[in-house]
């Protein structure tokens, strides 16, 4: 069975997931925090444990891992479509949709959502699981690009932008696109869709281009079998997201702070110095390469680089998000620190998305094989049948 060879894989789909959700809620509790009030508040190494919710004891994710759920979703949901009816486009065309699960969870109230679901076209069984239907400062962009943009999908979101943003709501949810095996697709069809699914709400070329360039780096270290260094596989992702966007006129700026990050994380200067000089994190190309800078400078801590990656002016949980997925998925789900996987809010539901797209839909139109949980959660959209 195609679930059997994909096993070896699980350690790092589920480490690159729980990893993104990690640095996510270590970062919300002080998203909109100065360096100074951070370092006053929990001594001069910054925050460096979860911040508790006092009334559910958990640590709370953020829209940045709310969003990266529904990018799950939604792939897994295009993947079934095209092994049980044999017809489907690419992941960007059902994402759209997803996205739009994941807005009645910032606008209803679960029941709410609940009957609408009933009346409007619904791809997702997230939309079961009532700890998402919470406000957890949700992106400006994310929310009026998907209020304005209507139903029909487009098979460019590039070629069809809805807007000039160049935020970071693009980059901070696309790494599930990485971590699904497309046998069939080459890695440039695989990082243009990454950007295809940012450019649904951000349409400027450095609110999407990061987005191809991280779905890159996760999709090499979990299915790259060449043995090649991270720096390598960073070094590789941005050459290979210039060929896909030569010409782009913001191209340059992009390629050049990749490089001001990896030389940065060889130098023996201060995180918060070097952070610094690549900006705060709230666009795009600074929240991707504030996560490549920490990621390459503490490759084999995962612990010290999602602390880095928050205590700092800018956009923390965003720059957390996007480190933990990518050193989550480096060092494997085993390798990080118990306390990153206790009390975190959603952690089964996170866990149970990180198994569903390692195996991917094992069912096909023709054959035989049945699996009612995969029929319950890809077909009828449901996630318990008591729900």
């Amino acid at each position: 069975m195609k679930e059997q060879q994909n096993k070896q894989h699980l350690d790092k789909i589920r480490g690159c997931l729980i990893g993104g959700a990690a640095g996510d809620a270590l970062g919300y509790a002080v998203e909109f925090d100065s360096e100074g009030s951070i370092f006053a508040k929990y001594g001069s190494g910054g925050i460096r444990a979860y911040a508790l919710d006092p009334s559910s004891g958990k640590a709370l994710i953020s829209d940045d891992t709310q969003m990266t759920l529904f990018t799950a979703n939604g792939l897994l949901f295009a993947e079934t479509r095209v092994a049980m009816r044999g017809i489907g486009g690419q992941p960007s065309m059902y994402m759209l949709h997803a996205y739009k699960d994941w807005l009645r969870t910032q606008e209803m109230s679960f029941s709410q959502a609940q009957k609408d679901k009933k009346q409007n076209r619904c791809i997702s069984w997230l939309s079961d699981v009532p700890e998402l239907y919470h406000q957890r400062a949700p992106g400006n962009t994310c929310l009026s690009a998907l209020y304005t943009r209507g139903d029909a999908d487009k098979e460019s979101y590039i070629d069809h932008p809805i807007n000039h943003s160049k935020g970071c709501g693009g980059v901070m949810r696309v790494a599930p696109m990485g971590l699904k095996r497309y046998l069939y697709a080459d890695i440039k069809t695989i990082d243009r869709e990454g950007a295809e699914l940012a450019a649904i709400t951000h349409g400027h070329s450095l609110g999407y281009m990061p987005a191809a360039v991280l779905t890159h780096i996760v999709h090499q270290i979990v299915y790259s079998n060449r043995g090649m260094t991270l720096k390598e596989i960073v070094e590789e992702a941005r050459d290979t997201v210039a060929e896909i966007f030569v010409g782009d006129r913001h191209l340059n700026e992009l390629t050049s702070l990749i490089d001001t990050a990896i030389a940065l994380s060889e130098n023996d200067k201060i995180d918060l110095d070097n952070i610094h000089t690549l900006g705060e994190g709230w666009v795009g190309e600074e929240a991707l390469v504030i996560a490549i800078y920490c990621a390459l400078r503490y490759q084999n801590d995962f612990s010290a680089g999602i602390i880095a990656a928050v205590n700092h002016n800018g956009d923390s949980d965003s720059t957390g998000a996007i480190t933990g997925n990518i050193l989550g998925a480096w060092l494997g789900f085993d390798a990080i620190d118990d306390q990153w996987k206790r009390d975190l809010e959603l952690y089964d539901v996170i866990l149970e998305m990180a198994n569903d797209l390692c195996s991917g839909c094992q069912m096909s139109e023709y054959g035989d094989y049945d699996d009612p949980d995969w029929v319950r959660k890809y077909i009828k959209l449901r996630w318990k049948e008591t729900t």
